[in-house]
């Protein structure tokens, strides 16, 4: 009987040194409530530190990791019915926008139909209005006194073609130490800013009487020939407000793909008997 009764004390301890044991080897260093932290996610923390920092960093990282799990649980237990509701609210509507992104990018058409844009231009330009003025043409920079400026200047005011654009590229290559081609893009004040000293308040003048600038400094000879412009405060010209409008109708045909989705599975939870409505 004694013999019994000894065996009974020592049996929780023998379990509980062999469960220590398997954790020992499993490499856990620390466990609270069925979560582990292991030398392995340790050693990726420490790895190159001396002995004494990796010690200070991983014994650090053991209270936080072991604070943060005490703190959770201490939270859940004195909330009330009101955040867990907030809880699940949130838990749901991620599980809806991850379904509902799935759906946009597996099945709805991505492609909006040149027609479509236009049409919606056509109705509401007014709508798209430049905080900026925008230009297409031509910025070439030359050393102060590059040789045959006036042919220079001539051949950019002429409307460009493949002749007088070859003779232009072959001075900039010859001469230049900027030559940028924007005739089928637009750049916006801000942009030109950045290439020419000149003052925003003097380049909207100018653009506003000109169509070929000239500016020098100590060092360079700042030549912008313009083939289009559109001021601040007009109207944005379609090829630049097409991003916009494209964005926006992907909105709206986003908006009304999963309204039909979303009707597509109420008719079949009624279909199937999932959903039943019962009349008052």
């Amino acid at each position: 009987m004694r013999k019994f009764v000894v065996l009974l004390v020592l049996l929780p301890l023998l379990v509980g040194c062999t469960l220590f044991e398997q954790q020992r080897k499993s490499g856990v260093v620390v466990e609270y409530n069925g979560q582990t932290l292991t030398e392995v996610e340790l050693d990726r923390l420490t790895n190159g530190l001396s002995a004494g920092d990796s010690a200070r960093v991983a014994e650090a990282y053991i209270r936080q990791w072991a604070e943060d799990l005490l703190e959770y649980d201490a939270a859940k237990s004195s909330s009330d019915k009101a955040i867990e509701r907030r809880v699940e609210d949130y838990r749901r509507s991620l599980y809806v926008h991850e379904y509902e992104e799935h759906l946009i990018a597996q099945r709805m058409p991505k492609h909006v139909e040149d027609s479509l844009v236009r049409a919606f231009y056509a109705t509401h330009s007014s709508r798209f209005v430049l905080d900026e003025t925008i230009v297409k043409g031509m910025l070439l920079i030359v050393p102060v006194g590059a040789p045959n400026m006036d042919e220079l200047k001539r051949q950019m005011a002429k409307p460009f073609d493949d002749e007088n654009l070859e003779q232009i590229e072959k001075y900039a290559y010859n001469y230049a130490t900027g030559y940028e081609l924007f005739l089928e893009e637009w750049k916006n004040s801000r942009q030109i800013l950045l290439r020419m000293p000149i003052s925003d308040a003097n380049l909207q003048k100018q653009l506003n009487q000109k169509r070929q600038l000239v500016v020098e400094d100590s060092i360079n000879t700042y030549l912008l020939q313009v083939t289009d412009v559109h001021m601040k405060g007009a109207e944005m010209p379609l090829d630049y407000a097409r991003g916009a409008i494209e964005q926006l109708l992907l909105n709206e045909r986003r908006v009304e793909f999963l309204e039909q989705e979303r009707e597509k599975l109420y008719e079949k939870a009624i279909q199937q008997g999932k959903l039943k409505r019962y009349e008052k």
